[in-house]
């Protein structure tokens, strides 16, 4: 409105003075020839007789004309935006152009497509990794379950087994069972993850304690792989957190340093209590520093930034070692973030460590 306005009174003005440039004009030519038979002569007379005419006309065409181009810029701006829309929803790398001056919009609506063409390319290769799991998962089921069966058909059909054998036969089966059993919980995971959200119920617990249980669990794993423990835990470390839930990410945590961990080397595990805060945002006074460090492979830097994201496995192999869902690391950030805390992982010199910072509260 503000450019109408202006132009509504510039361009009568700009006409008065084209107006006086053409008498001048018209005063001069007077003077310099008397040939009132030319043509030149008689259209500037009659310029002359009906300038008030002209002045009107011109007037109302220049009105017509600038009314006309500044309704119908906001339309054209109209289209540009409708167009540009219809766009967002077609994939592509050709970018969207708009007018100058829609440049901020053009800009916005650029970057919400790229993000857009992000978010759809990484749900489709989440969505691809979740149905080669589920297809890796499904293939691995298979194995343990028709071992189990093999080695309970040889006990049914061989009466005589000696007790030996029976045992041995016995005890292959059960640990079949049992990798049949954490398969089965690996679908459940894939399930739980994508269906429902994680609610907090929290309590005041000693963390120190929880940290040395969930560490002492793992002494039959460790003596099995020839590992040992460097338990750094600092004593009567309390937090307001679910238990539940943060037990699950030190399992998981400790059981991704025991699978990959080279042989006859130590994991570290430490906590201690920290003054500062865990990000900008935060106000609590405090936070609690938990380590979990094992000499392994080093993982490559482009691994490493996607380790927290779903269905990602460091080995693509199924080994049913190490070959989980490649959600533990997944839902751990996820439990993490949900007590506003962070966790990070670094790998170098055959190291790899993982960092959980959880922010202090009273309340």
């Amino acid at each position: 409105m503000f450019q109408y306005a202006l132009s509504i009174i510039i361009y009568p003005i700009a006409c008065f003075f084209l107006f006086i440039l053409a008498a001048n004009g018209y005063t001069a030519y007077r003077k310099i020839t008397h040939d009132e038979s030319s043509i030149i002569f008689w259209f500037a007379q009659m310029f002359r007789d009906t300038i008030l005419l002209w002045a009107i006309i011109a007037g109302i065409l220049g009105w017509i004309v600038l009314t006309r181009h500044f309704i119908g810029k906001p339309l054209r701006y109209l289209d540009e935006l409708i167009s540009a829309a219809e766009a967002l929803s077609v994939p592509g790398d050709t970018p969207i152009s708009l007018s100058p001056a829609l440049k901020e919009v053009q800009d916005s609506l650029n970057l919400t497509r790229e993000q857009s063409l992000r978010n759809a390319m990484l749900a489709k290769e989440a969505e691809q990794r979740k149905n080669d799991l589920i297809v890796y998962l499904a293939h691995d089921l298979k194995t343990p379950l028709t071992s189990v069966i093999g080695y309970l058909t040889l006990l049914q059909d061989e009466p005589q087994i000696s007790v030996e054998l029976r045992a041995r036969y016995t005890g292959i089966a059960l640990e079949k069972a049992l990798r049949l059993e954490d398969l089965i919980n690996e679908f459940f995971d894939i399930t739980r993850f994508n269906l429902t959200s994680l609610t907090p119920e929290n309590q005041r617990i000693n963390l120190s304690r929880m940290l040395e249980q969930v560490a002492s669990e793992f002494l039959p794993i460790l003596s099995e792989k020839e590992l040992s423990w460097h338990a750094d835990i600092q004593p009567d470390v309390e937090l307001l957190c679910d238990p539940d839930k943060l037990e699950r990410v030190f399992d998981n945590l400790i059981r991704n340093a025991v699978n990959y961990s080279y042989p006859n080397t130590e994991i570290l595990l430490s906590m201690k209590q920290v003054q500062g805060t865990v990000s900008d945002r935060d106000t609590v006074s405090g936070y609690i520093l938990i380590t979990v460090r094992n000499h392994g492979k080093t993982i490559p830097p482009d691994k490493l930034e996607r380790i927290f994201e779903q269905f990602f496995r460091l080995d693509s192999s199924r080994s049913s070692s190490t070959g989980g869902a490649g959600l533990g690391l997944a839902i751990s950030k996820e439990i993490v973030e949900l007590h506003d805390g962070t966790i990070t992982a670094a790998s170098e010199n055959e190291s790899v460590t993982f960092t959980v910072k959880l922010p202090v509260r009273n309340s």
